[in-house]
Formats: structure tokens, sequence, C-alpha cells
């Protein structure tokens, strides 16, 4: 029996609930204890009294929620509360900068009305500066990345109520 079928075993004894096992191969002895799927209750028995009946098993805890799930959910709320919105997207790959330079002000902030055609931000690809205009008049809800985060094609930047 190799290392590896000793890792195979264990984890077959895991998955299963097996309480355990115990091997004897080739002058090699394995054991595995695994844990028992019911707890163990012992009763002591005085005179004539009757034993009392065990307690119930306690009730398994819910599985906790895996990370897909939550980011799952997180998407689904996300999606819920766009309904209704406009999403402006990023037509290329680059840096996001809210304003023109760091010392000018944003050019806009949630809650701005905005026009078609006006400058929301730039997004700079290649050491060019590239200024993402509004495609709809409205208001702004969302602006999504950070200042100065790196964004991908189609990239949520803008959340518009029309």
């Amino acid at each position: 029996m190799n290392f590896k079928e000793i890792l195979e075993l264990i984890d077959k004894v895991a998955d299963r609930g097996i309480g355990g096992v115990e091997i004897e191969q080739a002058g090699l002895k394995v054991r595995i204890d695994g844990k028992s799927s019911e707890p163990q209750v012992i009763h002591s028995y005085s005179g004539n009294q009757p034993a009392a009946p065990p307690p119930p098993p306690p009730a398994p805890a819910p599985p906790l929620p895996t990370a897909a799930e939550k980011a799952a959910t997180a998407k689904a709320e996300q999606d819920a509360a766009e309904v209704g919105l406009h999403i402006i997207t990023s037509p290329i790959v680059g840096t996001f900068y809210r304003s023109a330079n760091p010392e000018s002000q944003a050019f806009v902030n949630v809650g701005d009305r905005i026009s078609k055609g006006q400058v929301l931000c730039i997004v700079e690809a290649m050491k060019l500066m590239n200024e993402i205009e509004s495609d709809v008049d409205g208001v702004v809800v969302t602006i999504y990345p950070q200042n100065g985060q790196p964004i991908e094609y189609g990239e949520k930047l803008f959340a518009v109520k029309l």
C-alpha cells in the first residue's frame, strides 16, 4: 500500500462518515479512525429504575454559503437594483480617471444630471487619453470603478437613471 492509496482511504472514510477502518497488508498495519456520524451516549442503570431514553441527536446546522453562492447572491441583488437603469460600459481596456488631472474637479458625481454627449470620464489606454461620453440623458446613480482603477472592455462604468 503506497502513500497515495492511504490518502484515498482516508478521504473515503471521511466522506462516508465511517467510524474507522483497520487494514493489515504485507506486514503494514494501517488504522484510520473516522468520526462517527452520531454522538455516542452511555447509559448507566441503577437498580430497578428503567433507563431514560437517549436524547434526540442535534439537528444538523444549515450549510454555510460558498463563495460562489455569495457572489451569485450579490450579483442578483445588484442586478435587481439596476432594473430600470441605463448602464454605460467601457469601450476599451485602460485606466479609469474621473477628472482630466488630479487637481481638477471630477467630470460627474453621483446625483449629477447629465446630457447626451457630455464627457463622463477619461480612460487612458497606451498613453492616450480617451474621453468617454454619455449616450443618454439622465441622472448618475452609481459610479462603479474607483479613480485610477484598471478597467476592461465592457466593464460597467456608470449607472444612469433615465
